[in-house]
């Protein structure tokens, strides 16, 4: 039964509309102020694209993996939630591109697939493709205004083929998006300074190089959490529980509207007032529902277009398999005409995977980019088998699995075109001529979990500095 809202005496009350990891980080924020806190889910489980699961007694990852550690949000949430011991590097790091009929290793020094020196592709590109590379610097300095698509910049600068075989599917594990469309600005921001302050690109990529050398020491690039990074969402809704706020599920937000007297949110069964409003849903939810209150802004979000994918994880016996690959797992390039754009091989880059399933080898794929929808209305049993097919021609995998599961995340990736940014400014700008309330999630500053944390910190922080939320009052439940 839910709570009446009106018994808390603190000072201020802000509703969480969306319980993915920004909502959850957001509602995590504004409680370290005393603040009360009230957040609202739509479907039956927190987490958005973080969840964990099992396949065959095994505990899975079902949606994203691992967190970029070098950036610090995600570690210091995960560790702020009790987390700390949990937190685990990858095994191996060690991957490879399938392309050109072959498997062949993941280069070394390069920033998202653009070399400092042409000879790190060398064996991945051809002899043509190295030499284009090598090239670069006899091309005069380019122009590149407020923003360029990443493929489009390099291939003028290096040639197609590296676009094509490896930073194509770097972008795509982390976008499912187009290279020749994506923002290098949004995306990419340290290639694109680089860019912008050398006259040529690999020169930029060596400035870039030079400087992360000296964060080696400084830990893993990637972090994972024993159990799955889908752990994390829970362990930060009961922090936010243990501390007094409020996380109410299968309530959905049907509409929001600003008063005198602050916000009211409606839902199915109540309409709950608020000194203020974090909206922490997808872009095209939070397009609805700031259509009346906001429409310049609801217009904006509503032209943030989504890809779909979808995940497929089997487990094997490992007395099945012999002559695997070493190594993570491998990326697959468009442009050579698999269904599979990549497979992580659980079993090997996670040691809490490994150990907790000593008789299973357990590892995914991903189907889907931005304009392949057609793959995700394909049967959960086809998925299967066209991801066995591309691994059996790559690894020679001949095994079959003793457990499948197909997950789809369907619109699960907002993409990041030429301009994002210019349009994320113009969407706050809007946002931010209504009293208290603010905007955070994948839709803005990234799609990782350390970006959605970060612009789920900044929004609380900008709502506790509003002086609608200072004030307060101490609103009711509703009516």
């Amino acid at each position: 039964m839910q709570r009446s809202l009106n018994r808390d005496t603190r000072t201020g009350h802000v509703v969480v509309i969306g319980g993915g990891i920004a909502g959850l980080a957001a509602a995590h924020r504004l409680l370290d102020s005393g603040v009360r806190v009230t957040l609202l889910e739509a479907t039956d489980r927190l987490g958005g694209k973080l969840e964990t699961g099992e396949i065959e007694g095994a505990p899975v990852d079902l949606g994203a993996e691992s967190m970029l550690a070098r950036r610090p949000e995600a570690v210091e949430l995960a560790r702020a939630v009790g987390l700390a011991d949990r937190l685990q590097p990858p095994a191996t790091a060690t991957a490879s591109v399938w392309t050109r009929d072959a498997l062949r290793p993941m280069p070394k020094g390069h920033v998202m697939g653009v070399p400092g020196d042409p000879a790190a592709l060398a064996g991945l590109l051809s002899p043509e493709g190295v030499a284009r590379i090598a090239r670069e610097r006899d091309l005069a300095p380019a122009e590149l205004g407020d923003d360029v698509a990443v493929g489009a910049y390099v291939a003028e600068r290096l040639g197609r083929e590296v676009v094509d075989r490896l930073v194509e599917p770097l972008l795509g594990g982390v976008y499912a998006g187009d290279a020749y469309r994506i923002s290098m600005r949004a995306a990419v921001p340290q290639l694109f300074e680089a860019a912008k302050t050398h006259d040529s690109l690999l020169d930029g990529v060596r400035d870039i190089q030079a400087k992360a050398s000296a964060q080696q020491a400084a830990g893993p690039v990637f972090m994972g959490i024993e159990g799955g990074i889908g752990m994390l969402p829970g362990a930060v809704a009961d922090a936010v529980r243990a501390r007094g706020g409020e996380i109410l599920l299968e309530t959905p937000v049907l509409g929001m509207t600003r008063g005198a007297g602050g916000w009211e949110i409606r839902t199915d069964e109540t309409v709950i007032a608020a000194d203020a409003v974090v909206l922490a849903t997808p872009a095209w939810s939070a397009s609805a529902l700031l259509a009346s209150e906001c429409p310049a802004a609801a217009a904006e979000l509503g032209q943030v277009e989504y890809a779909s994918m979808a995940l497929v994880t089997m487990a094997f016996r490992r007395t099945d398999l012999s002559g695997m690959p070493d190594g993570s797992g491998f990326l697959v390039p468009p442009v050579d005409g698999h269904t599979i754009k990549a497979s992580t091989f659980s079993t090997r880059k996670w040691g809490w995977v490994d150990q907790a399933s000593p008789d299973l080898f357990v590892l995914r794929t991903s189907i889907g980019r931005y304009g392949e929808e057609e793959h995700l209305h394909r049967e959960d049993a086809e998925l299967v088998g066209v991801s066995l097919s591309d691994l059996g021609e790559a690894t020679g995998l001949a095994a079959r699995p003793v457990a499948t599961e197909v997950t789809r995340w369907i619109g699960g990736l907002p993409q990041y075109p030429v301009g994002h940014l210019t349009r994320v400014a113009r969407i706050r700008e809007e946002v931010a001529k209504l009293p208290g309330l603010r905007v955070c999630g994948a839709a803005y500053d990234g799609v990782g979990i350390p970006a959605c944390i970060a612009s789920a910190r900044r929004a609380a922080d900008e709502i506790l500095a509003t002086p609608t939320l200072a004030r307060g009052t101490d609103h009711g439940a509703g009516e």
